[in-house]
């Protein structure tokens, strides 16, 4: 009965921050995010899968790429939302990281957003490049992240690119 402050939820994020900082001491902070982007890319497409069956769809439209991500966060405790949305990109900000007071100092985290956007709108609008422009883990006070939805020939230098996988 001693108050502490444990539980499942506290203990899994202190876990993946833990994980992610010894990521990034041990190999670096770019191949840190590159082993995040991995598993952030296979959970996009599981929630991508879990969207589209419960839509009803075998492809999600704009609007409803941009709902889901918006709703998605808002499910894990995120607090995303549409600052400005053109035919080529999404913008979205964010007020609250779901991985909450954990995520500050561990940027490498910010690849799991940037895999799950990514993945799910490449894989129903057929391209995505996602730059996260501000964020909570690098000290900011919000998330600004912005999802390209057409190519160019100007990719920003920490932009990522994701493409359709054809199954």
């Amino acid at each position: 009965d001693a108050d502490v402050d444990l539980e499942r939820d506290v203990f899994l994020r202190s876990l993946l921050r833990e994980l992610s900082g010894t990521l990034e001491n041990v190999v670096g902070l770019s191949e840190a995010s590159g082993y995040i982007s991995v598993v952030g890319g296979a959970i996009g497409e599981q929630i991508d899968s879990s969207y589209r069956k419960a839509l009803a769809v075998d492809r999600l439209s704009k609007d409803q790429v941009r709902d889901v991500l918006v709703d998605l966060k808002r499910r894990i405790n995120g607090d995303f939302y549409v600052i400005e949305e053109r035919e080529d990109r999404i913008v979205l900000g964010n007020r609250a990281c779901p991985f909450g007071k954990f995520v500050e100092g561990r940027p490498s985290l910010c690849m799991m957003t940037s895999n799950v956007f990514g993945s799910i709108a490449a894989q129903n609008l057929g391209y995505a490049r996602v730059e996260i422009e501000e964020a909570i883990a690098q000290g900011h006070p919000g998330c600004r992240v912005v999802v390209y939805l057409r190519p160019s020939d100007h990719v920003e230098a920490n932009a990522r690119e994701y493409f359709r996988i054809e199954q």
